[in-house]
């Protein structure tokens, strides 16, 4: 459920701010508002810091050693060395590239200098370098001395002997380097040299890697605290702080201020004012949290908390979108182990794991799906375990399950409505929404027939007339009730259509699931259809089944992602009229 919120004002004496934002920090319930935006030197010193600590993490990589004898107050210090150390690195790197194309240079006309070819103008000898081709070999002229020096993939390597510096030849002429190949090689080896002592210093660096990110962890608070000491307002002589905290928190925070001496005032939120989202469910609720963290979504303070909905139909959803019991069991292993070896991770990502491909396992076992095998759910006690109407290998129960897929559909979009119905209770508001669940049932019908070709039952027609007069009068409850039926009269057609649509979306889950089962038969067809006989075509079905069946189950998880939480996030979000638009609750403390 999401925690009722007070907004919080305290008067502090100025002298007194720093003290004051001590002990609110060591409380720890108040989510700060910003009065003004937050504007200092100091501010943007510790942004600073932060931005240089954030590039030095980035450069290091990650090391399995992890020193601890940094002093603290040089881990600033040496974040800059960090940064220091990498700018030489990639000089040296270019530098070292130069060097080497120099050699390769060297290595394809000898040892040749500007000083060498100096000596030999200042006695009457002109030498120029050329390339050419086996073509341009044939229109040299006759009357100079020209040598090969070399060729290396069609192209020849020349020394021209020429007369004068003005004349040339009709080919490419080659710059020559300014220093020599014995200078070169000294360069090369002071370069490398500086490179790998670079490197020791770098890969030394990463050693203190964790006492760098924890030195991040003191500089994001310093900036939270001037944030908040430079968002407040002052006047006079008097610093005003507003924010919001929980609503039981607030006898906690009265206290300290009455033993502190601050001014205080606890109020109900503005119903145009940004509260921060607080959410709070029994534990076994809150292992959905991982989802919700995963796609960094929060419901806004007056929305909803779907947390025991999207529990209780994600788990279904990835059970019958995944479909295979074999693949849930694999999961349950899979989990087993990672916790086991992850043991300082957060548990709830791994109970909710277990609850997942349990429920995997039921529908599996239910349908008779045991990795694509027929055989294996054939049994004895698995035998037992299966449903006749949702097995997943008999073909002419595809209608039922499309058909159970619009009633899985229909019951959740119904409890969107119930959901809106209660808040509303003692608003007409409550009529409209039993107007939408009759029109979502109606559609339910409808769909059957459209989809299906079953009989659209007698009282489809008055369900749906019943609850589009209850949508049409009851919608806008606060203007006059001519007015509001125009307003929701215009919107009905859409609505309705969009009903429709959202109630077959649900289709999904039995084409996905299909989809899975179909896919698991035929690798398993094609690994074991022609029989086991050698030792090669062993392998080979052993490759063939292992592949399969992971790209089978990779295909499966990604369904999960994109439909299983859309079912929830989208169709079952928009019936309840929600934007997904809060602000999480951070309070200001330690």
């Amino acid at each position: 459920m999401i925690v009722k919120m007070k907004k919080i004002t305290l008067l502090i004496s100025n002298k007194h701010t720093s003290s004051a934002l001590g002990h609110l920090r060591g409380l720890g319930l108040v989510h700060v508002k910003p009065m003004k935006k937050p504007e200092a030197d100091a501010i943007s010193t510790w942004e600073n810091r932060l931005q240089l600590l954030d590039r030095a993490l980035h450069l290091l990589c990650d090391s399995k050693i992890q020193s601890k004898d940094l002093d603290k107050h040089h881990v600033s210090f040496y974040v800059k060395e960090v940064v220091i150390f990498n700018r030489e690195k990639q000089e040296l790197e270019s530098r070292l590239r130069e060097l080497q194309d120099e050699q390769v240079w060297f290595k394809q006309w000898g040892d040749i200098s500007l000083h060498s070819l100096a000596e030999l103008k200042a006695a009457g000898v002109f030498i120029k370098l050329y390339v050419g081709t086996k073509k341009d070999l044939k229109q040299l002229p006759k009357d100079k001395l020209i040598y090969t020096l070399g060729k290396i993939k069609g192209r020849f390597y020349l020394a021209a002997f020429l007369n004068s510096q003005e004349e040339a030849l009709n080919l490419e002429e080659i710059e020559i380097p300014q220093g020599n190949l014995h200078s070169l090689k000294i360069k090369l080896i002071d370069t490398q040299r500086e490179l790998e002592e670079t490197n020791k210093e770098l890969v030394k660096a990463a050693t203190y890697k964790k006492q760098f990110i924890e030195h991040r962890g003191e500089i994001l608070k310093k900036l939270e605290f001037y944030k908040v000491r430079f968002g407040a307002s002052y006047q006079e002589e008097i610093c005003c702080i507003q924010g919001f905290c929980p609503a039981e928190a607030v006898s906690k925070i009265n206290k300290v201020a009455k033993a502190e001496g601050w001014a205080i005032l606890d109020q109900e939120p503005a119903e145009d004012e940004e509260v921060p989202t607080l959410i709070r469910n029994p534990r076994w609720v809150e292992i959905i949290k991982p989802i919700f963290n995963f796609m960094g979504t929060i419901p806004g303070y007056k929305e909803y908390d779907i947390s025991f909905w999207f529990l209780v139909f994600f788990s279904v959803f990835f059970a019958m979108l995944v479909g295979d019991a074999g693949y849930g069991l694999l999961f349950i292993i899979i989990t087993f182990f990672t916790q086991r070896k992850f043991k300082s991770a957060q548990q709830n990502i791994f109970f909710l794991l277990y609850l997942l491909s349990g429920a995997t396992v039921v529908w599996g076992a239910l349908t008779g799906t045991w990795f694509g095998f027929e055989k294996i759910a054939q049994l004895p006690f698995l035998n037992f375990l299966v449903i006749d109407n949702i097995n997943s290998f008999v073909g002419s129960n595809q209608i039922f399950m499309i058909y159970l897929c619009f009633f899985i559909g229909a019951v959740h979009l119904t409890i969107a409505h119930g959901i809106r119905a209660l808040r509303f209770i003692n608003s007409r508001l409550a009529l409209s929404q039993l107007g939408w669940i009759c029109i979502i049932w109606s559609m339910f019908f409808i769909a059957g027939k459209l989809v299906l070709n079953k009989a659209i039952p007698a009282i489809t027609l008055p369900l749906f007339i019943f609850g589009a007069s209850l949508v049409i009068l009851f919608s806008y409850p606060k203007k006059n009730i001519f007015k509001g039926a125009l307003l929701a009269l215009a919107d009905l057609p859409l609505k309705v259509i969009s009903s429709f649509s959202d109630v077959v979306s649900y289709l999904r889950l039995f084409a996905v699931g299909y989809a899975t089962v179909a896919v698991a038969m035929a690798f398993n067809s094609m690994a074991l259809g022609s029989g086991i006989n050698s030792i090669f075509s062993g392998v080979m079905a052993a490759l063939i089944l292992f592949l399969g069946h992971a790209l089978n189950i990779l295909l499966a998880l990604m369904a999960v992602i994109v439909h299983g939480i859309r079912l929830n996030m989208l169709e079952f979000s928009s019936h309840l009229d929600m934007e997904w638009s809060g602000i999480k609750y951070e309070p200001f403390r330690e």
